[in-house]
């Protein structure tokens, strides 16, 4: 795409605008290591070791906020996978059910 001189009009019909948040194409993956990161910072919090939040209840609630953050992700991914499995299944067992007439 050209780059629009500096001179040209503003047309905010030619901006795109990305709403979804941060971590919304994070994956299974993703939400594991979400999942262990905000243990690794609770536990982080609850030794009380350099560069930990101010107070202990914000370090606690950001962990908290990472943990179900990547729960949500991971139980989504779960649920999705579940639903491609049990759709895919009734079509496996019909063709090994019954054999062909002959």
């Amino acid at each position: 795409m050209a780059r629009t001189p500096p001179d040209a009009p503003h047309r905010p019909e030619d901006q795109t605008y990305d709403s979804s948040p941060w971590w919304a194409g994070l994956g299974p993956v993703g939400a594991v290591v979400l999942i262990v990161g905000g243990m690794a910072w609770a536990g982080w919090s609850f030794l009380r070791l350099p560069g930990d939040a101010q107070g202990q209840a914000l370090g606690y609630y950001r962990a908290s906020r990472l943990i179900a953050i990547g729960l949500v992700i991971g139980g989504t991914a779960l649920l999705g996978w579940m639903r491609n499995r049990a759709s895919g299944t009734p079509e496996a067992s019909e063709e090994e059910g019954e054999p062909a007439d002959g």
